[in-house]
């Protein structure tokens, strides 16, 4: 379990009897999301399954690649997906069972292979936007008005939207880190109607006895009536009143990721695009017709919130690609059989 200290002098608690259990409580412990806690319990379970139920103490180096590279050779996972279950499995052993061995440090990763993202032109953008509707269609416009992450968008809260500086603050991007980004003018009306729509949900909520919402670290118990103040709402609420799967209150959440991933699979399918595009691709669009429209990369840098400007440069690989820079011989040779024929 991961050691407690108070005034240099360890603290001792009861353990959980149960592995897994003590797995959970060190993810907590660290503040992980609840994505990772659900990831990392999933692969641990495989791990232990894959060698019939020994314990971790038992098992060493050998044993852990041999299920990672099984993950390849029998599941024909990707390599994102194989990191992921190394991540699991040597967080077991680091943070949860505190084995100091050093054959930890050897482990090879498996190499992520360099794909460029998929793009949406401008047309192929509004093709799929007018096919969306509601309240899907105001999270897929700010995603792709913006560059938010699909899970930064759903995660907005009410006092996120700066419509006097007209920009939007991301709390907590990845890495940890909050950045800033544009509010397009052209969604600032819409906006303003959904915040008034929440103001409703939260009045009704408030009359019934609920109104909380999940509050960040320990500010709930900071500031107790915080988690009924509006400005702490989602800016898009779920339809329904939910329990917490860690603390068991109800609560209403946001939105759910499947719900703007299905609309926008439905929608790319409705126009006919024969391109693998997704939620994320609107982010991806974004930052291309950024850097098309003569933006500087360091600008897109900060806005799409990367640590490493080498992330961001990929989207330069995608504007020089096919036909931007480079004619094809077969159009020359095309062209002068043309001319031929005309003569």
């Amino acid at each position: 379990m991961y050691p407690f200290v108070i005034k240099n002098q360890p603290l001792k608690v009861m353990k959980p009897q149960r592995l897994m259990d003590q797995v959970r409580v060190v993810i907590r412990y660290k503040q992980y999301s609840l994505r990772t806690e659900k990831s990392y319990l999933y692969w641990i379970r495989k791990y232990i399954l894959f060698h019939n139920k020994q314990h971790p103490d038992k098992l060493g180096e050998k044993d852990v690649m041999e299920f990672v590279n099984s993950l390849v050779t029998r599941k024909r996972v990707s390599s994102s997906t194989q990191n992921q279950a190394l991540c699991a499995v040597l967080f077991l052993y680091r943070e949860v069972l505190t084995c100091k061995m050093d054959w930890i440090d050897n482990i090879k990763w498996s190499k992520k292979p360099k794909r460029l993202p998929v793009v949406f032109t401008a047309d192929e953008v509004n093709q799929v936007l007018m096919l969306v509707d509601g309240v899907a269609w105001l999270m897929a416009s700010l995603i792709y008005g913006t560059g938010l992450r699909l899970q930064e968008c759903l995660r907005l809260r009410i006092m996120d939207v700066d419509f006097g500086y007209h920009q939007i603050i991301v709390r907590d991007g990845k890495g940890m880190k909050d950045r800033m980004t544009v509010l397009p003018s052209a969604l600032e009306t819409h906006l303003s109607k959904q915040l008034e729509k929440v103001r409703i949900v939260h009045s009704q909520d408030l009359k019934h006895g609920c109104g909380h919402v999940y509050l960040p670290y320990a500010l709930e118990r900071k500031y107790p009536n915080a988690s009924k103040d509006f400005k702490w709402q989602y800016l898009f609420p779920s339809e329904r009143i939910s329990l917490d799967p860690r603390s068991g209150i109800k609560r209403r959440h946001h939105f759910s990721k499947d719900y703007l991933q299905r609309a926008i699979k439905k929608a790319i399918a409705k126009t006919g695009i024969n391109k693998k595009g997704s939620c994320h691709t609107l982010r991806h669009s974004f930052a291309t017709h950024l850097l098309e429209s003569g933006y500087d990369i360091r600008t897109v840098q900060e806005l799409l919130g990367h640590k490493d400007l080498n992330t961001t440069m990929i989207y330069t690989h995608v504007l020089h690609s096919g036909g931007f820079t480079v004619r094809s011989p077969l159009d020359a040779v095309m062209a002068g059989k043309v001319k031929d024929l005309a003569g």
